[in-house]
């Protein structure tokens, strides 16, 4: 079993190894969410669910703030010396407690 580390993550984003998924440049061109606001995301969050039997890669989902202090996610994976940005969303508060950071049951 893989978990991700945060500090890896944001070592991607700082060399500039990341590759957008279709899905999720998709998403981000449909919910207004910025290349910049991710990686903002990713630099200042944290993880706070693993997804370590995903497919191709083991996942994560990160917490964080955009460039309008706004809280969003972005589920992203490691592989072959890549971060792979899966989607990105402003979490839904019908879907979410605490600050967006547990799912409600």
């Amino acid at each position: 079993m893989v978990n991700i580390k945060i500090e890896d993550v944001r070592k991607y984003i700082l060399t500039d190894n990341v590759k957008w998924t279709d899905h999720c440049s998709f998403r981000m061109f449909e919910r207004q969410i910025r290349q910049e606001d991710v990686q903002r995301a990713i630099l200042n969050g944290k993880i706070i669910e693993q997804y370590p039997e995903d497919y191709p890669y083991p996942s994560c989902l990160i917490i964080g703030y955009n460039l309008n202090n706004e809280i969003i996610h972005v589920v992203c994976g490691i592989g072959e010396n890549n971060l792979y940005i899966i989607t990105v969303y402003c979490p839904n508060i019908e879907k979410w407690i605490n600050d967006s950071i547990r799912r409600k049951e």
